[in-house]
């Protein structure tokens, strides 16, 4: 038996269930990384306090120890590596990356390995016990550090060496190396409180953001769109194309309302002089090249058999058969319609039918809404 809310509908219940479980789903992946950078921000804040370093951690080392010296951190898996052409550094800084990018175990472009060996970081310097020999790099004389965003190299520059070099480490040793590095050259200049308070300012934004656990949605929340496959999403395309389609119709050819432009094109212009009924039919020609504008000939008397008016209802003399009476719309006037009509300015710009303004000019903008537009409104079409 299907299982039904208080509302009797067993999609709104699916919703619902559908619904809480995805929001649970996505609070619990937002939670768990909020917690690792959490965890990660506190471990780092916790060596930054209390790490120290050790002198006991120097024994046996093929090194000595300066008086007051210790050491902070030592790899053996080390290379040395050396810039062929030499840029300036950025300045050492305080800053802590809690959120370390992706290294790839590569050596960048124009980095050659000229050793290897242990590396060992001090409280005073960063040394490389090499085979061909030892790699000192004094806080206090350095002048640049920079640590690589793609590859596990620091570069490092001091004032009494003029090829920069520095250090190429396995992937998964280069954060805690970096970190560690400048705990150690804060000590060296007595700004450890420094990077404690970055530190303590990074877990105060942190608590900020942590996700908060989406509240239940019940079955009466459920909105019909949720039936349709895609939701609130189908039911918006389907909205515009309910407004596109009839708007795409009216532009190709919209509705007229029956015997409107018929009524006014029925309607003499009021400079025209009532005319007699016609004799013959109206005779039209559509010649393929544009004319050269010509007078009328007369017939024999004075008098016009035809008049220009019955056959074209108030539209100008022109051999191209254009009239205000009816027939069909024009959407492609012929290239000399301008030697006959007045067309508005920029006429071959627009994009409808053949129509005329309130001002008497004539346009190509039938069908749209916007037709006529600066002459006082549409007045008529211009029929074939």
């Amino acid at each position: 038996m299907a299982m039904t809310d208080s509302t009797g509908s067993t999609w709104r219940y699916r919703w619902a269930h559908r619904q809480n479980e995805r929001r649970q789903r996505a609070f619990r992946a937002a939670d768990e990384a909020w917690r690792r950078r959490d965890d990660e921000l506190r471990r780092l804040r916790t060596l930054a306090v209390s790490f120290h370093g050790s002198e006991r951690a120097g024994v046996g080392l093929p090194m000595e120890l300066s008086p007051g010296e210790v050491v902070f951190w030592t790899l053996p898996a080390a290379q040395l590596v050396e810039v062929r052409h030499t840029a300036v550094l950025p300045a050492p800084d305080l800053a802590v990356d809690p959120d370390p990018p992706v290294l790839r175990p590569r050596r960048p472009e124009g980095v050659r390995v000229v050793d290897a060996g242990l590396a060992v970081l001090t409280n005073r310097r960063l040394v490389l016990l090499g085979g061909r020999g030892r790699r000192d790099w004094t806080y206090g004389r350095m002048t640049g550090l920079s640590h690589d965003p793609a590859a596990p190299v620091t570069l490092i520059q001091v004032l009494d060496r003029r090829r920069t070099s520095g250090l190429l480490l396995p992937t998964g040793a280069a954060a805690d190396f970096r970190f560690t590095l400048t705990l150690a050259f804060a000590d060296a200049i007595e700004q450890r409180a420094a990077v404690v308070a970055e530190l303590d300012e990074l877990l105060a934004e942190h608590a900020e953001l942590r996700p908060q656990r989406p509240a239940v949605l019940t079955p009466a929340q459920a909105r019909f769109s949720a039936r349709l496959p895609g939701g609130r999403r189908t039911v918006a395309v389907g909205a515009a194309l309910a407004l596109a389609v009839p708007a795409m119709l009216v532009e190709s050819n919209p509705p007229t309302r029956a015997g409107s432009e018929r009524a006014a094109a029925a309607t003499p212009a009021a400079t025209a002089s009532p005319a007699p009924p016609a004799v013959a039919p109206a005779v039209r020609t559509r010649p393929s090249t544009s004319p050269e504008p010509r007078r009328s000939r007369s017939a024999p008397g004075g008098t016009d058999p035809q008049p220009a008016a019955e056959r074209r209802c108030g539209a100008p003399p022109n051999p191209f058969g254009y009239d205000y009476c009816g027939g069909q719309r024009i959407r492609k006037p012929a290239a000399g319609v301008c030697d006959w009509f007045e067309c508005v300015p920029g006429f071959w710009s627009g994009r409808g039918w053949l129509v005329q303004c309130r001002d008497g000019a004539v346009s190509r903008t039938g069908g749209q809404r916007d037709a006529c537009a600066g002459h006082r409104g549409l007045r008529r079409t211009v029929w074939m």
